[in-house]
């Protein structure tokens, strides 16, 4: 599904992440944990074509995508949500969803489907996105992200900066969207037991480079723990 190869990214003349390579097959979720100012948010912007990849390859199904524009991504299969739970915020929760489904053939069904995963949208569909919780707008970001039938979804921090009991709920919608096949994700997440937990696989990054990886699952806890505390 998504392989980099040797990336190298960056801002300006400012180069964040040297050459970083990993891997996430089919129906599969890879988590990247490190400290903050680690090169996560560069790397995921770099896959995304946010930010240009410097050198090095972004393959999508095996496709070099690593010059082609967000938008040509998107139209590839990718779906990224940034940290920040960004919405529209003069819009209203139905406004958000609409906005990403219009044009869509399954449209209707595409928002009907995202509201089953996150029911507690459903009793805010008429409130200002700009004046629901961090929680609920974090939930609005990933639905309408959704609608767009991703085949890699990318998620940054999502459950950064949220209430406990919507963290909760972000999680089982994860872990249970990685469960159910044709999707996978690229999370970036601090939250070590839940990162480990819906990850397949794991990635360390230190100062912009892979220090650790392997396999998920709480069995590799102790190992994670150890290489962030260097």
């Amino acid at each position: 599904m998504l392989e980099l190869i040797d990336v190298h990214a960056g801002y300006g003349r400012s180069e964040v992440v040297h050459g970083v390579s990993l891997a996430i097959p089919g129906d599969a979720v890879a988590a990247v944990m490190g400290h903050n100012g680690a090169g996560k948010t560069t790397l995921l912007r770099a896959v995304v074509g946010l930010l240009p990849v410097k050198n090095g390859k972004v393959l999508l199904d095996g496709e070099d995508v690593s010059k082609l524009r967000p938008s040509a991504r998107v139209r590839r299969g990718m779906a990224y949500v940034p940290q920040g739970q960004q919405s529209f915020g003069q819009l209203t929760t139905a406004e958000n969803l609409q906005l990403v489904a219009d044009g869509r053939k399954r449209g209707k069904a595409l928002i009907e489907e995202s509201l089953e995963l996150f029911p507690a949208l459903r009793g805010l569909l008429t409130r200002r996105a700009g004046l629901l919780s961090g929680g609920q707008r974090q939930q609005l970001a990933i639905a309408r992200a959704l609608i767009t039938e991703p085949r890699l979804l990318i998620l940054d921090e999502p459950t950064e900066g949220i209430q406990p009991n919507v963290v909760a709920e972000i999680e089982r919608t994860i872990i249970d969207l990685s469960n159910r096949g044709g999707l996978s994700v690229l999370l970036v997440e601090q939250h070590i037991g839940f990162a480990l937990q819906a990850a397949g696989r794991y990635y360390v990054l230190e100062s912009g480079r892979v220090t650790s990886e392997g396999e998920g699952g709480a069995a590799a806890e102790s190992t994670v723990r150890a290489a962030m505390a260097i």
